[in-house]
């Protein structure tokens, strides 16, 4: 299973926002149940859409900027960016099926 890269407060302007195509951002914490019941679904999509969407995840405990600047009230949260921009966003633990058609019918 691939490492999924996590992104801060000091990266993520670089990682995400300066980023020339579709980024996944899921915002999690370690203590969260459902959260770390979806970081499975989370790497497997990273490595399904290697190449095409590039997923990465936010812990809002060391990012509390980040999180306040998106809104995070709950977690899981999904945010999806396009050359900076958020274009989408779901909340709570996907099912993989929907995580995938999600993303397939933002990258077209």
């Amino acid at each position: 299973m691939m490492s999924l890269l996590q992104v801060n407060s000091s990266n993520f302007d670089a990682e995400v926002l300066q980023h020339d195509g579709l980024v996944l951002v899921d915002f999690f914490a370690p203590w969260c149940g459902p959260c770390m019941s979806l970081l499975p679904t989370i790497e497997e999509a990273a490595k399904n859409y290697d190449g095409k969407c590039k997923i990465v995840k936010v812990n809002v405990d060391d990012s509390q900027e980040v999180a306040m600047k998106y809104g995070i009230m709950s977690i899981p949260a999904l945010k999806m960016f396009n050359k900076g921009e958020l274009i989408d966003e779901k909340m709570g633990a996907l099912p993989a099926a929907d995580l995938s058609a999600w993303i397939d019918g933002l990258i077209g």
